[in-house]
């Protein structure tokens, strides 16, 4: 049986369906941004790519969390 996914990962496969990226597009967008905080990320996932607050959310919480 299939592993469901938890946490931020949850919501990959809504973002890849309702935005047309793969996830990997999305973290390089993030990785490569002059931005740092969490939450100016999310804000600006928001304001420049028209994410929803929960899509950019998981997104920015996933990719941090990888460099720890």
């Amino acid at each position: 049986m299939a592993e469901t996914a938890k946490g931020p990962a949850s919501y990959f496969p809504s973002i890849e369906k309702k935005h047309g990226r793969p996830i990997g597009e999305w973290q390089d967008l993030i990785r490569s941004s002059p931005l740092t905080k969490h939450m100016e990320l999310v804000s600006w996932l928001k304001t420049e790519h028209g994410l929803g607050h929960g899509h950019a959310n998981a997104l920015v919480a996933h990719t941090l969390a990888e460099g720890k």
